[in-house]
């Protein structure tokens, strides 16, 4: 419903509109096309100006995935198989997210950023309180997956962290997600 309200532009709208929205955020070209593809008149305005962008350098993916997963991993510190996810969200071809984050995070750490993760999530929770039963270290392992790091690493550093590490010996994680 809301497609058909937008002002369906011609080329120099277009070409407009796209420099407006890269002006915003960063966008991958898949993004950017399917954006441009809603608000265009004719489905080749699309082509020339994605075209144009890329020749200008305003439109690149692999510098895009490299600016949004070294900021992921800095700012948010997550794991690499949720910056691939994100990634490829975007847009981004899946291989070129793949080959991206395994270059960003090929001397991060991933233990130490769950233990850091960790920390920085539970710091008003006293040490000895943490972890104690079994529901809260399935809940810790689903926030722990959900922000992107393995199953083996976080049973690992929960065993760590975990008042009774011994009820880590029969946890059961659900299956990894799969990618998209």
């Amino acid at each position: 419903m809301r497609e058909a309200k937008r002002k369906r532009l011609e080329a120099d709208g277009l070409w407009q509109y796209a420099l407006k929205v890269l002006g915003g955020r960063a966008q991958s070209a898949g993004e950017l096309r399917e954006k441009l593809r809603l608000r265009a008149e004719r489905a080749a305005d699309v082509d020339d100006a994605m075209a144009r962008l890329k020749d200008l350098g305003y439109l690149d993916d692999k510098r895009f995935a490299e600016g949004f997963a070294a900021a992921r991993l800095s700012n948010d510190r997550l794991g690499s198989t949720r910056v691939i996810q994100d990634l490829r969200r975007r847009r981004v071809a899946p291989s070129l997210a793949e080959t991206t984050v395994q270059k960003t995070y090929e001397n991060v750490d991933e233990v130490a950023l769950i233990e850091d993760w960790i920390r920085r999530k539970y710091r008003m929770t006293p040490r000895e309180g943490l972890f104690g039963e079994e529901k809260d270290l399935a809940a810790a392992y689903r926030r722990l997956a959900r922000a992107g790091f393995r199953s083996g690493e976080i049973i690992r550093v929960l065993k760590r962290f975990a008042k009774n590490p011994e009820l880590l010996d029969s946890f059961e994680p659900p299956e990894e997600p799969t990618l998209e």
